[in-house]
């Protein structure tokens, strides 16, 4: 489950191999819902069907090479955020959706030595700050490059939105 400084998750993992596109994660039928729970609910609809169904709260996914390609719309990594999932983790991502993926309050992590030693159902720890993934179940460590600082932010505050209005806040009581 995701602490309360939102810097380190843990939870099981949930593999998925390479090309997985957008409407993989929502298939394009459900890219016009903007209730979390509908997007929730067909999270990887496009290859898993009732996947939301068995995540629990601060799990983690792990893919192959190119996740997330197709699309640039943020309903992906909403999807996959409304359902649960902590931490994205994959050998790499497209770059729209990696960035998606922060500016909706999810972190993507590109560390492929952990993607290919890992397997569905292992228990997986993730500390942002230090740079580290920690796979309970192998008792191995794997280390990744830290997001940036700003990044970070984004996520501690839920996203880019939480972000710039907290931004705007900070603003408005400087000029009072």
């Amino acid at each position: 489950m995701m602490a309360e400084n939102r810097y380190i998750t843990s939870g099981h993992l949930w593999k998925f191999g390479d090309n997985i596109s957008t409407d993989h994660i929502l298939p394009s039928r459900y890219m016009t819902q903007v209730d979390a729970n509908e997007l929730a609910a067909n999270c990887m609809a496009g290859c898993t069907p009732h996947f939301s169904s068995r995540i629990q709260l601060g799990d983690v996914l792990a893919a192959g090479e190119n996740l997330g390609y197709g699309s640039s719309r943020e309903q992906a990594p909403q999807a996959l955020k409304y359902a649960g999932i902590s931490v994205v983790i994959a050998k790499s991502f497209a770059r729209i959706f990696y960035r998606n993926c922060f500016n909706v309050g999810i972190p993507a992590i590109a560390c492929p030595n952990f993607v290919e030693e890992a397997s569905e159902g292992d228990l997986i720890e993730v500390n942002l700050v230090a740079g580290i993934i920690y796979n309970e179940t192998l008792g191995r460590t794997y280390e990744f490059t830290k997001p940036p600082e700003f990044m970070l932010t984004y996520i501690k505050l839920g996203g880019l939105i939480p972000y710039l209005e907290e931004q705007m806040n900070k603003e408005e009581e400087t000029a009072k």
